[in-house]
């Protein structure tokens, strides 16, 4: 994302970073990918919000991104959005968020309208709607 982009709107809200694995395994063994994720929190700074306005969504750790089933940390950012209270999503790659494809579209179209674009180079989710 451009500095550009960002507005004064977008700080006034509060920074949610996104961290998933899709299994213990994963977290156990690949530290450098969790480590990464973690990292955003300095993007969002770079992108000029203050670190009380950041908040890190973990609580998914080592849970498939298949379904959104029993992922309180995906519901709770997914309603943080809804209400209007996120002005930033940030995360390493759109499949933290969901694997699942009708999901995925659901909710990055929840996720679009509710910051009022859609993804450079992302087809709407469902063509003539």
């Amino acid at each position: 994302m451009s500095e550009w982009k960002v507005t004064a709107s977008h700080r006034s809200r509060a920074a949610a970073i996104y961290v998933r694995q899709s299994t213990m395994v994963q977290v156990e063994r690949n530290r450098e990918s969790t480590a990464r994720q973690y990292d955003l929190v300095s993007r969002a700074h770079e992108l000029g919000w203050p670190r009380s306005a950041v908040t890190v969504i973990d609580e998914d750790l080592g849970l498939s991104g298949a379904s959104a089933a029993g992922r309180s940390g995906f519901a709770q950012l997914a309603a943080q959005v809804g209400m209007g209270q996120v002005g930033i999503v940030l995360a390493l790659e759109v499949s933290r968020l969901a694997r699942n494809n009708a999901l995925f579209r659901y909710r990055n179209k929840a996720f679009c309208s509710a910051y009022g674009f859609m993804p450079r180079g992302a087809a709407p989710p469902w063509p003539g709607r």
